[in-house]
């Protein structure tokens, strides 16, 4: 203690109050500067639930869609088109193997399907990381060798009868059309 509060004890008892509450400030701007940093979190988990609404969105109308149309049209023309003997047998183990691969990617969305739609809403979810990298891994390496094995030789095998390639447009253009009600 200094000389001044002994010969005046009330300046002591009276500072001691006001202590207090400048020890509030210190923990009152502690917990502030802390708020502070809530603004620029709320952009990457916007960004967060954007990517999440946006990958619902698009696996649904855009990728089951696509794996509907290769199976349905593009893989029996490729397949009614293709020679018989080992050309057909070569197309048929790609167009399985490419089923396959479809089921296999189809599956891996239904894993992180529920957590992405947590992470949509803002919501708290366990997305698990290796889950979503496996996903974006197994596509690409799907979407490759569709690109470079099997659509450079269904070009080949349909390119071969104009008519063959029209026929799959023509298909897929009708499956696309908007459906137009009867007049009754």
């Amino acid at each position: 203690m200094n000389t001044t509060s002994l010969s005046n004890p009330t300046a002591l008892v009276d500072a001691a109050p006001l202590d207090g509450f400048a020890d509030c400030h210190v923990g009152i701007m502690k917990r502030l500067n802390v708020l502070d940093q809530l603004p620029e979190l709320l952009e990457p988990a916007a960004r967060a639930r954007r990517i999440a609404t946006d990958s619902l969105a698009f696996f649904s109308e855009a990728i089951f869609a696509h794996h509907l149309d290769e199976e349905k049209e593009l893989f029996p023309a490729v397949l009614a088109s293709a020679q018989p003997g080992e050309e057909r047998m070569r197309v048929q183990a790609m167009v399985e193997r490419l089923t396959r691969e479809h089921r296999i990617l189809e599956g891996l969305w239904k894993v992180l399907e529920k957590d992405l739609k947590r992470v949509a809403r803002g919501q708290d979810a366990d997305l698990d990381v290796e889950e979503v990298r496996a996903l974006v891994a197994a596509y690409a390496s799907h979407a490759t060798y569709e690109e470079v094995d099997f659509l450079p030789l269904s070009e080949t095998i349909l390119g071969r009868n104009g008519n063959h390639m029209a026929a799959l447009g023509l298909s897929l253009h009708l499956r696309h059309a908007p459906q137009i009600a009867a007049h009754v």
